[in-house]
């Protein structure tokens, strides 16, 4: 009279499928590389993640679509070549960003600056030449450069024809 709800256990019977798929996501939301604080790298870096560094870098750091960001404890003696560049420790080179620099209060910058968008938090240090430029103006410019490479050259013969009659 008293069963358990529980189906019974029988040893012929096949376990069911397990259909479940974990879902993996397109890109990992932090994909970056770190240099911990104790590492030390002289020469070329260059990379197509982002990078964090809180040791120290010595050369030069090459990340044309990504994001550098020194850290707290990071220094840096390099030039930097990103599309956005976040200093909240000491860098001393140039800078070269695609899109935006952001210098935060302790920060320390003492290098040329070459950008699109510059933020310099109260409180951060920078020493050097800055220069912004506008994207818009920098795609008019490749347009007009290309449009006078296609130009057809008017024939030499025709023009010292032209100057005879």
């Amino acid at each position: 009279m008293l069963q358990s709800p529980e189906p019974k256990y029988t040893p012929n019977a096949v376990p069911p499928a397990n259909n479940y798929t974990p879902v993996k996501p397109a890109t990992s939301p932090m994909d970056q590389a770190n240099i911990g604080r104790s590492l030390v790298i002289k020469g070329e870096v260059t990379g197509a993640e982002s990078l964090f560094i809180d040791g120290r870098v010595e050369g030069t750091i090459n990340f044309p679509d990504n994001r550098v960001t020194v850290g707290r404890n990071g220094t840096v003696a390099a030039n930097i070549t990103a599309k956005e560049v976040v200093i909240m420790g000491k860098v001393q080179g140039n800078v070269d960003c695609a899109d935006r620099l952001d210098i935060r209060s302790e920060g320390v910058l003492s290098g040329d600056v070459i950008t699109h968008r510059i933020s310099v938090e109260e409180g951060a240090i920078l020493k050097g030449g800055v220069e912004v430029r506008n994207p818009a103006k920098k795609e008019q410019k490749t347009q007009v450069q290309v449009q006078a490479q296609n130009k057809p050259e008017p024939p030499k013969a025709m023009a010292a024809a032209a100057g005879n009659a």
